[in-house]
């Protein structure tokens, strides 16, 4: 059988719905290990957003007539099991955080390329209605990585660099 675009489509929003579900284990272990307060909540206002995620891609499915079901996602499987090793290895919380908007931004930068390779599809396909609702994730992942970004650039990476720096002393 011919693989279509459509199929690849499909394939690819199981995975998408198998990463969402992962990401939402991981948010809370995340926001438990920062120590920033403003990491803290970056990461619960995520945790929020991504479960919202979670229905939109039910919506998907639904413009598809098709029930909701996942692909297990090895890629973001990976990525948090990255950032779980950053967790028990680095004890000081300073450069734990600055490991954690790491870890949070390779799984950002993952589902800005998976949703908007999607979005793409939806697209190409006509799936208008699932077009929308993947550009608004999309966007919601793009704002969450700038998020990170201003936290890593407005703090939090200066004291991880100032906390190697006073070891050295």
């Amino acid at each position: 059988m011919e693989r279509k675009l459509k199929d690849l489509f499909v394939d690819e929003i199981k995975d998408l719905y198998n990463a969402e579900k992962q990401i939402t284990k991981a948010l809370p272990q995340m926001a438990k290990k920062a120590s920033s307060d403003q990491l803290k909540q970056a990461f619960e206002e995520h945790l929020k957003e991504t479960e919202n995620q979670i229905q939109r891609l039910e919506k998907v499915f639904k413009e598809l007539d098709m029930a909701p079901r996942s692909k297990k996602c090895e890629g973001i499987e990976g990525i948090i099991s990255e950032g779980k090793e950053m967790m028990k290895e680095i004890k000081d919380p300073s450069l734990l955080d600055a490991a954690l908007i790491s870890a949070a931004q390779k799984v950002e930068h993952y589902e800005i390329a998976s949703y908007g390779t999607v979005r793409t599809y939806a697209e190409m396909l006509n799936l208008n209605k699932a077009a929308e609702l993947l550009q608004e994730t999309l966007d919601e992942e793009s704002n969450a990585n700038e998020k990170l970004t201003k936290l890593a650039l407005n703090g939090i990476n200066e004291e991880a660099l100032h906390e190697v720096e006073e070891e050295k002393e």
